[in-house]
């Protein structure tokens, strides 16, 4: 007998589809229940946190940027971290228990240790009181502040890490110390070079000057990126591609000529009241460019260098182009040494304007003049009939022969201050007229004015003339490192790099404008405040009056440009100044360009090593003692193995003695007692060593000069009195 089938009816079926659909709604709304709790029950805070903390895209990993450096490698622009200083007084954990456990344990140790921590604060920083570090703290405690700014101000490193020895701070992350970094562009010289190097702030990151502007791709470096994640209860910050840190930057500037430069720049601007000093200096082979200095008269008595003028101020130069004009009649063979012009009363009416030498008031030279003398005196009527005689008919041509000196070049300087020359061409319109020149442009141009050319641009001209006629374009960086690894090199380049011999001029041109050149710094020269015993320099004096808004006015540019010494010049120094009458080139920056000279010049002077006594002979030849520190002189005989007898209290490391006898055997060392009353004996002190005697004695000293000292204005053995005043004169003279 067959089975009978069952059989599902719809009634049958609907029910059990709706017992599972009913099951589907409950474990869905299950789910939304969860994640609501979730996101806004007792674990919001966690999740939050997390939120905050992991970031799938990755950070950026911000690369140091890299050093810029003086030629012997030292520090001048750098970057260093600074912090500022906030507080979490807030616990986030996965769960509300342990959120309440860690919050207070947070708050029992920072009341316990809230005491010895604002006062460890107060240490660090003495300008807030403990008890305001105190309501600082509590204050942030009571907001419940996740991010409360603890200090105002920003700290350096070394501060930071003080912070975090402080109590509280010390028990790690459970203090909630955070510390957000900056990174800070520090200059280790303060305002040495300052123009040169230039501005840059990481938090204005369009603020860019100077080298730190031109520079900025290579010293930037390449940013990295970073992921953070939380492993075993800690978020960790796992890197995806590291940072590549900046290349160095090594300039060609030397910090003790800069600093040179600077001061000696500065007594000058001061002492003559000037409205702009500008000095620069150029090694003769290379072009490197060792120093260079613009400051701005920004109120009475204050200068600043805010800009660099060496490479912007595109004035008319005045008679330093006086050898350029003679350089290009010499090459064209329009004038040569046997030329001369009888300037007669300083004088000279040139095509409706008068032309006049420095000395016409006076009744002039009232003489022939030869080339040599007009560049010696400086005669404007002098260079200015030269030229107009030669050139009259072509001025095209005397421009020409000047572009070809290569003062006209327009340099590859990395500072974008720098303002190229402009010397204009004579052009004819289409009916064979002089379209933008008239007569009097050639004269005037020969003496330096109708140009604007930059002090940079005369200080490589003079330095090629210098370099036996090489001209060699300014250089201020000659390398891009990274660690020892050297990324780029600039070479030596040269303006006439075209030219076989690289020669801005013939060889017996040269030689004529040197010879020029060498008669201008002599004792009867308009450089002879310029003129050194020590060494012989050639070089050039200039006066311009400065032209503004269509008419002259009371401003005159002054300057010196030279190079020593004469038989193998090593340096090319240029010193200008802007300053109302009365304004002399020679007697202004003359001594400017002398006192910087001699200062280098001093550098190179070496000891006669033949009268130097080995150790054997200083045996039986006792040393010759100035008074001094015994303790410093004892270090001495110790190391040379010399027997000496004290007769002073060595406990004190700055003990002085005078009087020492030389004769005895073995040698005594004995303290003075009359060194505190009596004025000692300087002369032939260096500066340095003359200062600090003195300075012991409790004297107020002033100096004049340099060199070692050949003048006290007190007499030795005379009794002095604490806080008496006395002047050294110094001098390199001997």
């Amino acid at each position: 007998m067959a089975k009978k089938k069952t059989r599902f009816t719809p009634d049958d079926v609907m029910p059990r589809f709706l017992w599972l659909l009913a099951i589907f709604c409950l474990l869905g709304v299950a789910i939304i229940f969860k994640a609501f709790k979730l996101m806004t029950g007792e674990q919001k805070e966690y999740w939050q946190e997390v939120q905050s903390r992991y970031r799938k895209n990755g950070d950026t990993i911000q690369p140091k940027r890299g050093n810029i450096l003086a030629a012997d490698g030292q520090v001048l622009a750098t970057s260093l971290p600074e912090y500022r200083l906030y507080m979490d007084f807030v616990v986030a954990e996965k769960t509300a228990s342990l959120t309440l456990k860690y919050q207070q344990k947070r708050d029992q140790l920072l009341y316990m240790k809230l005491d010895s921590l604002c006062e460890g604060l107060h240490e660090l920083f003495p300008e807030v009181s403990t008890a305001d570090f105190r309501q600082t703290i509590l204050t942030g405690r009571m907001k419940k502040s996740r991010y409360w700014r603890l200090y105002p101000k920003r700290i350096d490193y070394l501060t930071y890490c003080k912070v975090k020895q402080l109590p509280f701070f010390k028990e790690g992350n459970i203090a909630g110390l955070n510390a957000v970094e900056y990174p800070k562009r520090k200059k280790p010289y303060g305002r040495l070079a300052y123009a040169t190097i230039g501005i840059f702030d990481p938090e204005r990151s369009n603020l860019k000057t100077g080298l730190e502007k031109h520079f900025d791709k290579e010293l930037s470096g390449i940013p990295g990126i970073s992921h953070r994640q939380k492993v075993l209860n800690q978020y960790v910050t796992f890197t995806d591609s590291a940072a590549v840190n900046g290349c160095d930057v090594v300039t060609t500037i030397d910090v003790s000529m800069q600093d040179l430069v600077e001061k000696t720049l500065y007594d000058q601007v001061t002492k003559l009241d000037a409205y702009i000093g500008m000095c620069a200096i150029m090694e003769v082979k290379t072009g490197d460019v060792k120093a260079l200095s613009s400051l701005n008269r920004v109120r009475e008595g204050v200068y600043r260098e805010d800009d660099n003028r060496v490479l912007s101020s595109r004035r008319e130069p005045g008679s330093v182009f006086k050898p350029v004009a003679f350089m290009a009649a010499f090459e064209d063979g329009k004038i040569d040494m046997n030329s001369g012009v009888d300037v007669g009363c300083g004088v000279k009416l040139m095509y409706g304007r008068r032309m006049t030498d420095s000395n016409w008031h006076k009744g002039g030279w009232q003489k022939w003049l030869s080339v040599t003398d007009i560049i010696k005196n400086s005669s404007n009527v002098g260079v200015s009939t030269l030229i107009d005689n030669a050139y009259h008919n072509h001025p095209e041509q005397f421009v020409n022969s000047v572009y070809r000196t290569g003062i006209a070049t327009k340099f590859d300087i990395p500072i974008s201050a720098y303002n190229p020359p402009v010397i204009r061409h004579p052009k004819k319109d289409k009916y064979g007229h002089w379209a933008n020149w008239y007569s009097t442009a050639l004269p005037w141009m020969s003496i330096g004015y109708e140009t604007q050319i930059p002090p940079i641009q005369t200080l490589a001209f003079y330095n090629g003339i210098a370099n036996g006629g090489k001209m060699v374009a300014p250089r201020f960086v000659t390398a891009i490192t990274r660690g020892n690894e050297i990324v780029q090199e600039f070479p030596v380049t040269y303006v006439h790099e075209n030219r076989p011999d690289k020669m801005m001029c013939s060889q017996a041109t040269l030689e004529k404008v040197q010879k020029c050149l060498e008669a201008v710094v002599d004792r009867t020269g308009t450089g002879k405040d310029a003129y050194s015993k020590k060494f012989r320099s050639a070089g050039k004096t200039g006066t311009a009056q400065i032209w503004e808004g269509g008419g002259k006015t009371n401003r005159f540019i002054v300057s010196f440009v030279g190079y020593f010494p004469v038989e193998n010049p090593k340096y090319t120094i240029i010193v200008c100044l802007e300053k109302s009458y009365p304004a002399y080139g020679g007697s202004m920056c003359g001594p400017v360009y002398k006192k910087i000279a001699e200062t280098l010049w001093a550098r190179t002077i070496r000891a006669d090593l033949k009268t130097a006594c080995d150790t054997t002979s200083l045996r039986n030849a006792p040393p010759t003692l100035r008074p001094g520190n015994l303790n410093a002189a004892g270090c001495v005989l110790d190391d040379l193995d010399i027997d000496y007898q004290k007769q002073f209290d060595d406990s004190d490391p700055l003990v002085w003695g005078g009087n020492l006898p030389q004769e005895s055997s073995p040698l005594t060392l004995r303290a003075d007692a009359r060194l505190q009353d009596i004025m000692p004996d300087v002369k032939g002190y260096g500066l340095r060593d003359a200062v600090y005697r003195l300075e012991r004695l409790g004297l107020k000293v002033s100096v004049k000069g340099y060199g070692s000292v050949v003048e006290q204005s007190i007499p030795p053995g005379q009794k002095i009195k604490r806080h008496q005043k006395v002047e050294l004169v110094l001098s390199t003279d001997k």
